[in-house]
């Protein structure tokens, strides 16, 4: 069983570990929010590049409609001077022209008709993906609400920690307590038992000098020779 200074150093230590286990987490939350952050980010990057795509074919779409609105243009004035001509070899030049103008104006069709096809497949993959993307950055807003409320928690869960710290450190005398923050900034726990010979911290066998010593029959603390970690014996 511990001395009675060990035990209010256990006490010490306990609380603490629970401040140290708090600030961590403090550390923590931040990161997890920016990589849920970073996640919608992606969600929206998608969104929109999925909206580009629709919307880079609708620009497709209108140039071929503007190109085949020239070359109809073109056809039509080609007729035009047909009817005006009285040779027979202009009259088939500008045949071969409308003939050449309308058989580009099918290509352009055809590539308009596929680019037709092309948008409503993209309106449908856009329309199922924005669904599914939406209810991700839902989600994912709704982790960030829940990481944001778990920091105010933990910062108030703090400052009651801290307080129990100091009330814990006030029946230890200054000694210990400069002994146990000397330890406990370099190795924590910095209080551990000894258990088997071994200390609980470094795991190595003490010597009999520090065996003895933290049985506590003097009610002094005792240290590992090996990792200076204050000592008590528990078995």
């Amino acid at each position: 069983m511990p001395i009675p200074v060990v035990e209010k150093l256990l006490i010490l230590q306990d609380r603490d570990k629970c401040r140290r286990d708090l600030e961590a987490q403090l550390l923590i939350l931040p990161r997890e929010v920016a990589a849920v952050e970073a996640k919608i980010a992606s969600e929206k990057a998608a969104i929109e590049s999925s909206r580009s795509e629709m919307k880079d074919l609708e620009t497709k779409k209108k140039v071929l409609e503007t190109e085949i609105g020239s070359a109809e243009q073109h056809a039509a004035r080609y007729r035009t001077q047909q009817l005006e001509v009285r040779k027979n070899d202009e009259y088939r030049a500008l045949g071969h022209e409308i003939e050449t103008v309308q058989a580009q104006i099918g290509q352009l069709e055809e590539q308009e008709l596929a680019i037709m096809y092309a948008i409503d497949e993209a309106k449908k993959r856009f329309v199922t993906a924005e669904a599914v993307l939406k209810e991700n950055i839902s989600s994912y807003q709704g982790r960030i609400r829940t990481f944001h409320e778990r920091e105010a928690s933990v910062k108030q869960e703090l400052i009651e920690a801290q307080a129990r710290l100091i009330e814990a450190r006030q029946p230890l005398d200054e000694p210990a307590l400069q002994l146990y923050d000397r330890i406990s900034k370099r190795s924590f726990p910095a209080c551990v038992p000894v258990n088997g010979g071994k200390c609980g911290g470094c795991h190595l066998k003490v010597s009999s000098e520090v065996e003895s010593a933290c049985r506590g029959k003097d009610g002094k603390l005792a240290t590992c020779d090996q990792c200076t970690r204050i000592v008590w014996w528990e078995t």
